[in-house]
């Protein structure tokens, strides 16, 4: 699978294999038990985020990810939105400090 990552003016291609989706269960699991103890976005503490502010988090993580060239978080970061949201073939992250503003992308 496919996933994209826009950053300001630049798109990354993100090849998620999809034997990656089954066995990253466990490592999505952990990311949602984290999130389940609330996050600070940006200059907001969320007591219990949605789906969509989990999204928002984890393509947080994935801007990370492509900043320090690692590709491997990379892949599960997007792996995680596209099974945690259906349909999405993308994220545009936000890159200046407001992860509310990263919206997803669909076809």
């Amino acid at each position: 699978m496919r996933f994209k990552a826009v950053i300001g003016e630049q798109v990354y291609a993100i090849e998620v294999p999809e034997e990656l989706l089954g066995a990253a269960l466990e490592s999505h699991a952990k990311l949602d038990r984290d999130m389940d103890r609330g996050w600070q976005m940006s200059r907001q503490f969320v007591e219990q985020p949605d789906r969509l502010q989990r999204c928002q988090i984890v393509a947080d993580k994935l801007l990370t990810s492509i900043m320090q060239n690692n590709q491997a978080t990379a892949m599960l970061m997007a792996g995680y939105i596209a099974l945690r949201m259906p349909g999405a073939i993308g994220v545009d992250i936000d890159a200046s400090g407001e992860m509310q503003n990263t919206e997803l992308l669909y076809a």
